[in-house]
Protein backbone atom coordinates (compact mmCIF):
# COMPACT_ATOMS: atom_id res chain seq x y z
CA UNK A 1 0.00 0.00 0.00
CA UNK A 2 1.13 3.55 -0.54
CA UNK A 3 2.08 5.67 2.10
CA UNK A 4 0.73 8.75 2.77
CA UNK A 5 3.94 11.15 1.51
CA UNK A 6 3.81 8.74 -1.73
CA UNK A 7 0.34 9.61 -2.29
CA UNK A 8 0.51 13.28 -1.06
CA UNK A 9 3.49 13.58 -3.29
CA UNK A 10 1.80 12.35 -6.42
CA UNK A 11 -1.06 14.78 -5.96
CA UNK A 12 1.31 17.00 -6.07
CA UNK A 13 2.45 16.43 -9.73
CA UNK A 14 -0.96 17.17 -10.71
CA UNK A 15 -1.79 20.16 -8.16
CA UNK A 16 -3.89 22.17 -10.21
CA UNK A 17 -5.83 19.27 -11.52
CA UNK A 18 -6.31 18.69 -7.85
CA UNK A 19 -7.52 21.85 -7.18
CA UNK A 20 -10.12 21.88 -10.40
CA UNK A 21 -11.63 18.90 -9.11
CA UNK A 22 -11.79 19.94 -5.63
CA UNK A 23 -11.53 23.75 -5.19
CA UNK A 24 -13.65 24.51 -8.25
CA UNK A 25 -14.65 27.46 -6.96
CA UNK A 26 -11.15 28.73 -6.77
CA UNK A 27 -8.99 30.06 -10.07
CA UNK A 28 -5.75 30.39 -11.25
CA UNK A 29 -3.31 33.54 -10.50
CA UNK A 30 0.18 32.63 -11.82
CA UNK A 31 1.86 29.60 -9.67
CA UNK A 32 -1.30 29.81 -6.92
CA UNK A 33 -4.40 28.64 -6.56
CA UNK A 34 -6.53 31.23 -5.23
CA UNK A 35 -10.52 30.50 -3.71
CA UNK A 36 -11.81 31.65 -0.53
CA UNK A 37 -11.74 28.45 2.05
CA UNK A 38 -11.38 24.33 2.06
CA UNK A 39 -14.80 24.81 1.72
CA UNK A 40 -14.53 25.73 -1.39
CA UNK A 41 -15.93 28.95 -1.10
CA UNK A 42 -15.68 32.24 -3.73
CA UNK A 43 -12.94 34.49 -2.43
CA UNK A 44 -9.08 34.91 -2.07
CA UNK A 45 -7.82 33.74 1.45
CA UNK A 46 -6.96 30.34 1.00
CA UNK A 47 -4.12 29.66 -1.41
CA UNK A 48 -1.93 26.79 -2.88
CA UNK A 49 1.17 26.21 -4.50
CA UNK A 50 1.18 24.44 -8.01
CA UNK A 51 4.72 24.43 -9.02
CA UNK A 52 8.06 24.64 -6.99
CA UNK A 53 9.66 22.78 -4.29
CA UNK A 54 6.33 23.65 -2.21
CA UNK A 55 4.19 22.57 -5.04
CA UNK A 56 0.70 21.06 -3.13
CA UNK A 57 0.89 22.76 0.34
CA UNK A 58 -2.02 25.09 1.38
CA UNK A 59 -2.27 27.93 3.76
CA UNK A 60 -5.68 29.74 4.31
CA UNK A 61 -4.31 33.24 5.54
CA UNK A 62 -7.54 33.84 7.14
CA UNK A 63 -7.18 30.80 9.42
CA UNK A 64 -3.53 29.75 9.68
CA UNK A 65 -4.40 26.38 8.50
CA UNK A 66 -2.56 24.69 6.07
CA UNK A 67 -1.49 21.06 4.99
CA UNK A 68 -0.97 19.27 1.47
CA UNK A 69 -3.27 17.89 -1.14
CA UNK A 70 -4.22 14.94 0.61
CA UNK A 71 -5.12 17.06 3.49
CA UNK A 72 -7.20 18.83 1.01
CA UNK A 73 -8.91 15.96 0.14
CA UNK A 74 -9.82 14.91 3.36
CA UNK A 75 -11.57 17.83 4.11
CA UNK A 76 -12.84 18.89 0.95
CA UNK A 77 -14.66 15.13 0.94
CA UNK A 78 -15.39 15.65 4.66
CA UNK A 79 -13.17 12.34 5.05
CA UNK A 80 -12.56 10.83 8.68
CA UNK A 81 -10.48 7.61 8.30
CA UNK A 82 -7.28 7.56 6.28
CA UNK A 83 -8.14 4.52 4.62
CA UNK A 84 -10.69 6.68 2.85
CA UNK A 85 -9.07 9.51 2.09
CA UNK A 86 -6.19 6.85 0.48
CA UNK A 87 -9.15 5.50 -1.81
CA UNK A 88 -10.08 8.59 -2.47
CA UNK A 89 -6.76 10.05 -4.12
CA UNK A 90 -6.17 6.57 -5.64
CA UNK A 91 -9.27 7.29 -7.78
CA UNK A 92 -8.55 10.75 -8.55
CA UNK A 93 -5.18 9.70 -9.48
CA UNK A 94 -6.41 6.66 -12.03
CA UNK A 95 -8.38 9.25 -13.88
CA UNK A 96 -6.98 10.74 -16.96
CA UNK A 97 -4.77 14.11 -16.04
CA UNK A 98 -4.80 17.02 -18.55
CA UNK A 99 -1.56 17.84 -19.93
CA UNK A 100 0.22 20.60 -18.21
CA UNK A 101 -0.40 24.18 -18.57
CA UNK A 102 2.02 26.08 -21.24
CA UNK A 103 4.36 28.50 -20.20
CA UNK A 104 2.88 31.79 -18.90
CA UNK A 105 2.94 34.60 -22.09
CA UNK A 106 5.61 37.75 -21.37
CA UNK A 107 3.65 40.22 -19.15
CA UNK A 108 3.94 43.30 -21.60
CA UNK A 109 3.72 41.50 -25.08
CA UNK A 110 1.99 38.56 -24.68
CA UNK A 111 4.54 36.38 -26.52
CA UNK A 112 5.90 32.97 -24.34
CA UNK A 113 9.44 33.65 -22.64
CA UNK A 114 11.94 30.84 -23.12
CA UNK A 115 13.57 29.42 -19.98
CA UNK A 116 13.09 33.09 -17.96
CA UNK A 117 12.33 32.97 -14.34
CA UNK A 118 9.35 35.12 -13.49
CA UNK A 119 11.62 37.29 -11.15
CA UNK A 120 13.95 38.51 -14.45
CA UNK A 121 10.45 38.47 -16.15
CA UNK A 122 9.11 41.18 -13.48
CA UNK A 123 12.85 42.89 -13.86
CA UNK A 124 12.22 43.30 -17.83
CA UNK A 125 9.09 44.28 -17.48
CA UNK A 126 9.98 47.19 -15.10
CA UNK A 127 12.65 47.82 -17.10
CA UNK A 128 10.56 48.32 -20.12
CA UNK A 129 7.90 50.84 -17.98
CA UNK A 130 8.60 55.12 -17.91
CA UNK A 131 8.39 57.46 -15.33
CA UNK A 132 5.26 57.84 -13.91
CA UNK A 133 4.61 61.74 -14.27
CA UNK A 134 1.78 62.80 -16.30
CA UNK A 135 0.77 59.32 -16.75
CA UNK A 136 -2.60 57.44 -16.84
CA UNK A 137 -1.03 55.68 -13.68
CA UNK A 138 0.03 59.23 -11.83
CA UNK A 139 -3.50 61.00 -12.78
CA UNK A 140 -5.05 57.64 -11.13
CA UNK A 141 -3.13 57.97 -8.02
CA UNK A 142 -3.73 61.54 -8.02
CA UNK A 143 -7.77 61.02 -8.28
CA UNK A 144 -6.92 58.99 -4.96
CA UNK A 145 -5.52 61.95 -3.55
CA UNK A 146 -1.86 60.83 -3.59
CA UNK A 147 -0.59 63.35 -5.66
CA UNK A 148 3.36 62.98 -5.21
CA UNK A 149 3.75 59.09 -6.40
CA UNK A 150 5.72 60.44 -9.58
CA UNK A 151 8.63 60.65 -6.83
CA UNK A 152 8.73 57.05 -5.76
CA UNK A 153 11.14 55.33 -7.76
CA UNK A 154 9.58 52.02 -6.98
CA UNK A 155 6.55 53.24 -9.36
CA UNK A 156 6.73 53.25 -13.41
CA UNK A 157 3.86 53.52 -15.93
CA UNK A 158 3.22 50.92 -18.56
CA UNK A 159 1.44 51.98 -21.79
CA UNK A 160 0.37 48.24 -22.74
CA UNK A 161 0.34 45.70 -20.39
CA UNK A 162 -0.79 42.54 -21.27
CA UNK A 163 -3.38 40.93 -18.94
CA UNK A 164 -4.70 37.46 -19.00
CA UNK A 165 -8.21 36.41 -17.90
CA UNK A 166 -7.61 33.44 -15.27
CA UNK A 167 -10.75 31.85 -15.61
CA UNK A 168 -11.38 32.00 -19.68
CA UNK A 169 -7.79 32.28 -20.48
CA UNK A 170 -8.51 35.29 -22.87
CA UNK A 171 -5.85 38.14 -23.34
CA UNK A 172 -6.29 41.68 -23.63
CA UNK A 173 -3.93 44.93 -22.95
CA UNK A 174 -4.61 47.87 -21.13
CA UNK A 175 -2.22 50.55 -19.29
CA UNK A 176 -0.80 49.76 -15.93
CA UNK A 177 0.81 51.14 -12.92
CA UNK A 178 3.53 49.09 -12.44
CA UNK A 179 5.16 48.68 -8.81
CA UNK A 180 8.70 47.08 -8.43
CA UNK A 181 9.07 44.54 -5.56
CA UNK A 182 12.55 44.77 -3.92
CA UNK A 183 14.65 42.96 -1.44
CA UNK A 184 16.72 43.94 1.63
CA UNK A 185 19.78 44.56 -1.14
CA UNK A 186 17.63 47.02 -3.81
CA UNK A 187 17.11 43.60 -6.52
CA UNK A 188 13.99 43.77 -7.77
CA UNK A 189 12.33 40.13 -7.39
CA UNK A 190 8.92 40.93 -8.65
CA UNK A 191 6.44 43.42 -9.49
CA UNK A 192 2.83 44.49 -8.71
CA UNK A 193 0.55 45.39 -11.87
CA UNK A 194 -2.50 47.74 -11.41
CA UNK A 195 -4.40 47.92 -14.85
CA UNK A 196 -6.30 51.02 -15.72
CA UNK A 197 -9.00 52.00 -17.61
CA UNK A 198 -7.16 54.20 -20.27
CA UNK A 199 -9.76 57.08 -20.24
CA UNK A 200 -9.30 57.60 -16.85
CA UNK A 201 -12.10 55.75 -15.25
CA UNK A 202 -10.32 54.09 -12.75
CA UNK A 203 -8.64 50.33 -13.11
CA UNK A 204 -9.80 48.31 -16.36
CA UNK A 205 -12.78 46.43 -16.85
CA UNK A 206 -11.15 43.31 -15.84
CA UNK A 207 -12.11 41.09 -13.18
CA UNK A 208 -8.86 41.06 -11.09
CA UNK A 209 -7.14 44.14 -11.91
CA UNK A 210 -4.14 43.55 -9.79
CA UNK A 211 -1.67 41.12 -9.90
CA UNK A 212 1.48 40.17 -8.89
CA UNK A 213 4.53 38.58 -10.83
CA UNK A 214 7.79 36.97 -9.20
CA UNK A 215 9.18 36.85 -5.72
CA UNK A 216 7.33 38.39 -3.06
CA UNK A 217 7.94 36.06 -0.22
CA UNK A 218 10.21 38.16 2.38
CA UNK A 219 10.25 41.71 -0.16
CA UNK A 220 7.86 43.98 -0.52
CA UNK A 221 7.49 47.52 -2.64
CA UNK A 222 9.50 50.27 -1.00
CA UNK A 223 9.18 53.85 -0.72
CA UNK A 224 11.59 56.17 0.98
CA UNK A 225 14.33 53.37 1.86
CA UNK A 226 18.03 55.40 2.26
CA UNK A 227 20.41 54.30 -0.58
CA UNK A 228 22.40 52.94 2.80
CA UNK A 229 23.02 53.05 6.58
CA UNK A 230 20.19 51.85 8.48
CA UNK A 231 16.46 51.82 9.02
CA UNK A 232 15.73 52.22 12.29
CA UNK A 233 11.77 53.52 12.14
CA UNK A 234 9.47 52.01 9.81
CA UNK A 235 5.96 51.39 8.53
CA UNK A 236 4.52 48.17 7.06
CA UNK A 237 1.20 47.34 5.43
CA UNK A 238 -0.43 45.26 2.68
CA UNK A 239 -1.90 47.72 0.32
CA UNK A 240 0.08 49.67 -2.34
CA UNK A 241 -2.13 52.93 -1.83
CA UNK A 242 -2.83 52.58 1.54
CA UNK A 243 1.16 52.35 2.18
CA UNK A 244 1.02 55.53 -0.18
CA UNK A 245 -1.31 56.98 1.73
CA UNK A 246 0.56 57.34 4.35
CA UNK A 247 3.27 58.36 3.35
CA UNK A 248 1.74 61.21 1.71
CA UNK A 249 1.41 62.74 5.09
CA UNK A 250 4.95 61.10 6.16
CA UNK A 251 7.21 61.77 3.63
CA UNK A 252 10.19 61.05 5.64
CA UNK A 253 9.49 57.53 6.73
CA UNK A 254 10.58 54.16 4.82
CA UNK A 255 7.87 52.45 4.25
CA UNK A 256 6.87 48.82 2.71
CA UNK A 257 3.77 47.61 0.72
CA UNK A 258 3.96 43.68 1.24
CA UNK A 259 0.67 43.69 -1.49
CA UNK A 260 -0.90 40.65 0.57
CA UNK A 261 -1.83 39.53 4.01
CA UNK A 262 0.44 36.29 3.68
CA UNK A 263 3.56 38.60 2.50
CA UNK A 264 3.21 41.28 5.51
CA UNK A 265 3.68 38.32 7.93
CA UNK A 266 7.03 36.96 6.26
CA UNK A 267 8.38 40.44 5.55
CA UNK A 268 12.52 40.24 6.06
CA UNK A 269 13.23 43.12 8.38
CA UNK A 270 15.85 45.63 7.51
CA UNK A 271 19.43 45.54 9.87
CA UNK A 272 19.05 48.10 12.48
CA UNK A 273 15.29 48.54 12.88
CA UNK A 274 14.01 49.18 16.43
CA UNK A 275 10.29 50.55 15.99
CA UNK A 276 7.74 48.89 13.05
CA UNK A 277 4.62 50.65 12.82
CA UNK A 278 2.13 48.20 11.30
CA UNK A 279 -1.19 48.32 9.40
CA UNK A 280 -3.30 45.55 7.84
CA UNK A 281 -7.07 45.32 6.27
CA UNK A 282 -9.65 44.93 8.91
CA UNK A 283 -10.34 41.22 8.08
CA UNK A 284 -9.33 37.72 9.54
CA UNK A 285 -6.27 37.69 7.18
CA UNK A 286 -5.15 40.94 8.33
CA UNK A 287 -5.37 40.64 11.94
CA UNK A 288 -3.70 37.48 11.39
CA UNK A 289 -1.12 39.33 9.66
CA UNK A 290 0.08 42.16 12.35
CA UNK A 291 -0.55 39.13 14.60
CA UNK A 292 2.15 37.02 12.89
CA UNK A 293 4.40 40.25 12.11
CA UNK A 294 4.07 41.05 15.62
CA UNK A 295 5.51 38.21 16.98
CA UNK A 296 8.35 37.99 14.54
CA UNK A 297 9.28 41.84 15.40
CA UNK A 298 9.37 40.78 19.06
CA UNK A 299 11.45 38.06 18.75
CA UNK A 300 14.24 39.94 17.16
CA UNK A 301 13.96 43.00 19.30
CA UNK A 302 11.91 44.78 17.17
CA UNK A 303 8.94 47.17 18.94
CA UNK A 304 5.76 46.58 16.90
CA UNK A 305 3.14 49.49 16.93
CA UNK A 306 -0.14 49.47 14.80
CA UNK A 307 -1.72 52.23 14.16
CA UNK A 308 -4.87 52.64 12.58
CA UNK A 309 -7.02 54.43 10.37
CA UNK A 310 -10.35 55.83 11.39
CA UNK A 311 -12.36 55.04 8.56
CA UNK A 312 -11.75 52.24 6.60
CA UNK A 313 -8.50 52.17 5.39
CA UNK A 314 -5.50 54.98 5.36
CA UNK A 315 -6.75 55.99 1.47
CA UNK A 316 -10.18 56.63 2.72
CA UNK A 317 -9.12 58.96 5.35
CA UNK A 318 -7.13 60.91 3.02
CA UNK A 319 -9.43 61.16 0.47
CA UNK A 320 -12.34 61.77 2.20
CA UNK A 321 -11.32 63.38 6.01
CA UNK A 322 -8.03 65.39 4.30
CA UNK A 323 -4.78 65.21 4.78
CA UNK A 324 -4.75 67.51 7.95
CA UNK A 325 -7.22 65.23 9.83
CA UNK A 326 -5.01 62.30 8.74
CA UNK A 327 -2.14 63.84 10.00
CA UNK A 328 -3.56 64.25 13.84
CA UNK A 329 -4.88 60.76 14.27
CA UNK A 330 -1.51 60.21 13.29
CA UNK A 331 0.15 62.28 15.80
CA UNK A 332 -1.95 60.10 18.49
CA UNK A 333 -0.78 57.13 17.67
CA UNK A 334 3.04 57.66 16.74
CA UNK A 335 5.57 57.58 19.78
CA UNK A 336 6.22 61.22 20.37
CA UNK A 337 9.58 61.44 18.92
CA UNK A 338 8.62 59.93 15.45
CA UNK A 339 5.66 61.88 15.09
CA UNK A 340 8.11 65.06 16.17
CA UNK A 341 10.84 63.36 13.14
CA UNK A 342 8.49 62.37 10.68
CA UNK A 343 5.13 64.39 10.70
CA UNK A 344 4.98 67.99 9.43
CA UNK A 345 4.48 70.89 12.47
Amino acid sequence: MQSASDLARRLAEHAEAVCRQYLSAGVRAGNYWIVGDIANSKGRSLYVHLAGPRAGKWTDAATGRHGDLLDLVRETCCLVDFRDVAHEARRFLSLPQPEPQPAPRNEATGTRPVNCSTAERARRLFAMARPLHGTVADAYLRQRGILRASAHAALRFHTSCYHRDLSSGGSSVFPALIAAVTDGAGMITGVHRTWLDPVGGGKAPVADPRRSLGGLLGNAVRFRFPVSGPVRVLAGGEGLETMLSLSHVLPGMPMVAALTANHLVAFRFPPGAVRLYITADADAAGRHAIEGLSRRAQAVGILPLVIEPELGDFNEDLRQLGPDRLTERLREQLVPDDAMAFLPV
